[in-house]
């Protein structure tokens, strides 16, 4: 695809390469002195047609958004939120599902100069609350799927000062309604911004302790598209492409894994805001549906789609690759899903908030190998480090910590919010940690190992068991608790709490289900614990702290 405003440097899939050794030697990163992520993924495609950059279904029909209605649309909703006083850098909620409007809050941030900050609709009232709270959010974005959950918590943020009510979502009091707000009339002069410029705040889990904000300027979107072009294309982009992820839009691995780069191209992405929960039945009618031909799907969500009877009742030939992350796919899986996607790209990919998208098969220049993820993409320099020093004295397929290079890479965090001691904790000597353990072998592939610290890895969702130990001690009935990743079928890994029973409280079924609701209705629906014991005394270390290493080795 050709567009206005072309940088070379990302369009290397329309040359021949010899192999992926002169590829990696050959790519070098190109960052204009001026970079818009608006303008760069909707306007400049806007002008003289209907290119179309949004099918949005409901499952029942469609409605086409093409790049000149989400400019149209971002011009009048950044001139509404200016009007209301927001201001370059300030941040703003976007707080909504896969839908058109989740787009055009982010691309009206980004216009204004102001920062996004994306937001789970999973969300229960104290992990919403912390995170607008904490980002001093003045506006935010919510669709019904989390409206009530925004309004309980709406009172007790002094500094938001303004929501905007999409779709389902009927606005109250001095919300006003997004389709409103989006109908203005006139062009909206996008801010002339520099790549270094805040454009948006993603927060983790929140893995030891409470969540950090990592921000991200606007030269992210260039960071992630050379594995974008490998992984996920496999080396090839066409005009008639069509992307699809059945994942919420709230995370790095959705937002920049698939909907702004695809849009950076000037290739349609599908908004499904149908079932709330991943139904496998459903994707493949979406996919034959639209003729979807990448379909990023977490190996969770291949999983269930294995399990369906007759796959080969949907024509879903059109899928020429299906990346995936979050966890180790398998090569069950693998092979599943190239024969049922007839002979589609299968790749693995690797990243995480602070750098997303650094490793990752391309099939089309060098082979797939069992057990490992794949190369680094173009671009980016991966080393493994001396778990303890940090030091790059690693021997050749030898565990140590992943790290990638800091200095000159786009992709990389700017800094954590409000945290600059966690940032220089992060980024050491040159090198960003990621606190994952690996190996790289003598071709250059990258085998994960391990997490370094407790996080629990679900269904592709990165979990702190800080925040939900924190969620239980809050319930009357809890005195202690402690919490574990435990291994799952579907997810690969889920949350079990350890419980020690507040004095006057008795371990029981209905005990169980009310702790489980509590926590979901605090945190997150994919954040409760689905195992809960109770024990009398929690393993702790001489400083208190939960040695959830003892609890690994004599409960779990």
């Amino acid at each position: 695809m050709t567009s206005p405003d072309r940088i070379d440097a990302y369009h290397f899939y329309e040359r021949e390469w010899d192999g992926y050794d002169e590829l990696l030697s050959a790519f070098e990163w190109e960052v204009p002195d001026r970079f818009n992520m608006a303008r760069y993924a909707c306007d400049r495609w806007a002008d003289g047609g209907e290119r179309v950059a949004v099918y949005a279904t409901d499952g029942e029909g469609t409605e086409r958004y093409s790049f000149e209605r989400l400019r149209a649309a971002a011009d009048a909703v950044a001139s509404s939120l200016q009007a209301a006083g927001v201001e370059r850098g300030d941040r703003v909620g976007i707080n909504a599902r896969q839908r058109p409007e989740t787009v055009i809050a982010h691309l009206a941030c980004w216009k204004l100069g102001a920062v996004s900050v994306p937001l789970s609709t999973l969300f229960g009232t104290d992990a919403l609350r912390y995170r607008l709270e904490d980002a001093g959010a003045i506006a935010c974005f919510v669709d019904g799927s989390n409206a009530g959950t925004l309004r309980s918590v709406a009172g007790g943020l002094p500094d938001l000062e303004t929501v905007i009510a999409i779709g389902d979502a009927d606005p109250t009091g001095e919300e006003r309604r997004f389709e409103s707000v989006a109908a203005g009339e006139g062009a909206f002069e996008t801010a002339r911004t520099d790549p270094e410029d805040d454009a948006i705040l993603i927060y983790t889990s929140g893995t030891t302790g409470d969540p950090k904000g990592v921000l991200h300027a606007h030269r992210v979107l260039l960071g992630n598209l050379p594995l974008f072009v490998t992984g996920f294309c496999d080396l090839e982009i066409n005009e008639s492409d069509v992307f699809w992820t059945p994942s919420e839009w709230a995370w790095v691995a959705t937002l920049f894994d698939v909907v702004f780069p695809a849009l950076f191209y000037g290739a349609p992405i599908v908004a499904y805001t149908g079932d709330e929960s991943f139904d496998p039945a459903t994707a493949m009618g979406v996919i034959e549906r639209y003729d979807v031909t990448n379909f990023f799907a977490p190996p969770t969500a291949l999983r269930m789609m294995e399990q369906l009877p007759d796959p080969g009742r949907w024509d879903v030939d059109s899928v020429r690759c299906v990346p995936s992350g979050g966890e180790s796919l398998g090569e069950t899986i693998t092979e599943w899903a190239a024969d049922v996607f007839d002979g589609a790209a299968v790749h693995e990919g690797y990243g995480q908030t602070e750098a997303n998208m650094i490793v990752g098969d391309c099939t089309a220049l060098t082979p797939s190998k069992p057990g490992k993820i794949g190369p680094r993409a173009p671009g980016h320099e991966i080393a493994i480090l001396d778990p303890e020093t940090a030091e790059p004295t690693v021997e050749t397929g030898e565990v140590g910590e992943i790290a990638v290079r800091y200095e000159g890479d786009p992709v990389c965090f700017k800094e954590y919010w409000n945290k600059p001691e966690r940032t220089d904790r992060k980024v050491q000597d040159g090198w960003l940690l990621t606190e994952d353990l690996g190996t790289l072998d003598g071709d250059g592939y990258v085998e994960f190992k391990s997490r370094k610290d407790t996080v629990i890895i679900s269904a592709g969702y990165r979990i702190g068991p800080v925040e939900i130990e924190e969620a239980l001690a809050k319930h009357p009935a809890v005195a202690d608790a402690g919490v574990i990743g435990v291994p799952d079928d579907r997810r690969g890994e889920v949350p079990k709490a350890f419980v020690v029973p507040a004095a006057g409280h008795e371990p029981s079924g209905e005990l169980t289900r009310r702790l489980k609701r509590d926590v979901r209705d605090r945190l997150a629906e994919y954040e409760y614990p689905r195992e809960i014991a109770f024990i009398d005394e929690l393993p702790k270390t001489s400083s208190g702290k939960v040695r959830r290493a003892s609890l690994e080795e004599e409960f779990a």
